[in-house]
């Protein structure tokens, strides 16, 4: 047998595409550590009561599992939209593996060679790679000082560039930052093409915060995508999801695999919302550390970006890298991400964030 494992060859020496050399994977660390504060995970996990309605629900399904899933979702998309509220049916809501894979068909259908999107930087790091790996340009326009998107100026890009799509993250990673609704309707006025709200934190805004979501009637050319990742503690389920216009769906339905969504990851999203108020129960808790944390960090004389999310950017380090592997010493996995000189720390349990205030001050050298 002709084995070449443990010879010198690698991706350059294959015909991988010539847009996709020197790229790396996207990940957060993988590390085995007691307290990780990296990947904006909800720390607390589904209760006893919910893994074994879960657990019976997939022993149903699995009798079944000889045959496809339903292709399109009907039943998980009709409870979507009986959570989101607004007016919305299944006709209006799509789902898919992560709101990756939302964003991802998205720009499958409206991206694609010959086509820009936007972006508003520092945001999320898959729009510009997801962008690129379906062949379209990205745009990326600076965000002001504050980490708040410069209104004057993403209008005079949108004018100059006349992307295809942008993207809009509220509240944006990895920053935190919410989008005043006067904004976002402000570059679906400017915008030609679609427009993406990114409200994969949605749940964790601070009260009275609009969502995207009272934007939608009279917009075919809006999408707001929303996760089941972060507030429903589903991580490991892969559910992402979006509302728009019927006619958005339809297009995406265009580009989706054959049955990309199986039938497992269905039922356990279905039964994830039939515990709405159990799994949302934890999201004030979140958020309740979350501004503990900011006024504390703030205390320490830290710079603190305003927070709607689960998760706090902070700054500035003369060398961020080193702050990093200081709390990585003392088993706190936090992530080196954003602009240079700032570190961003998930919010986690107050155990967990207890260890996180004892380590900080050691790595930073204070």
């Amino acid at each position: 047998m002709n084995d070449d494992i443990g010879t010198d060859i690698g991706i350059d020496d294959l015909p991988v595409r010539d847009d996709l050399r020197g790229r790396t994977p996207y990940g957060a660390p993988q590390l085995e550590v007691p307290v990780a504060l990296n990947t904006n995970e909800n720390p607390y996990p589904p209760s006893d009561r919910l893994a074994a309605t879960l657990a019976r629900r997939v022993a149903e399904t699995a009798t079944g599992l000889n045959r496809y899933p339903d292709r399109d979702a009907v039943g998980l998309r009709t409870a979507l939209a009986g959570y989101l509220g607004h007016g919305l049916d299944h006709r209006r809501v799509w789902a898919a593996n992560g709101s990756n894979e939302v964003l991802q068909q998205i720009l499958q259908a409206f991206g694609g060679a010959g086509r820009t999107a936007m972006g508003f930087e520092p945001s999320y790091s898959m729009h510009p790679v997801i962008a690129g790996v379906t062949g379209t340009a990205w745009i990326p326009v600076p965000r002001a000082a504050d980490f708040r998107v410069d209104l004057p100026a993403a209008l005079d890009a949108i004018a100059r560039h006349r992307p295809d799509v942008v993207f809009l993250a509220s509240p944006n990673n990895p920053t935190g930052t919410a989008l005043p609704l006067a904004d976002i309707e402000a570059v679906l006025d400017a915008a030609p093409g679609m427009v993406v709200v990114d409200e994969a934190y949605a749940e964790f805004r601070r009260e009275g915060t609009p969502s995207a979501l009272s934007l939608l009637p009279g917009r075919p050319r809006l999408v707001v995508t929303r996760t089941m990742s972060k507030a429903f503690a589903m991580a490991g389920a892969r559910i992402g999801y979006l509302a728009a216009h019927p006619a958005v769906v339809d297009a995406l339905q265009l580009v989706r695999l054959p049955y990309h969504l199986s039938a497992v990851s269905q039922v356990v999203a279905a039964t994830a919302l039939d515990f709405t108020d159990e799994l949302l129960g934890a999201v004030k808790r979140l958020r309740d550390e979350r501004d503990a944390l900011v006024d504390w960090l703030r205390a320490q004389g830290y710079a603190v970006a305003d927070s709607d999310a689960n998760f706090v950017l902070f700054g500035e380090f003369a060398d961020r890298s080193a702050v990093w592997r200081g709390m990585l010493d003392q088993g706190v996995l936090i992530r080196e991400v954003g602009p240079p000189g700032w570190l961003r720390t998930t919010v986690g349990t107050p155990e967990e964030m207890a260890a996180f205030r004892a380590a900080l001050p050691r790595a930073a050298g204070r």
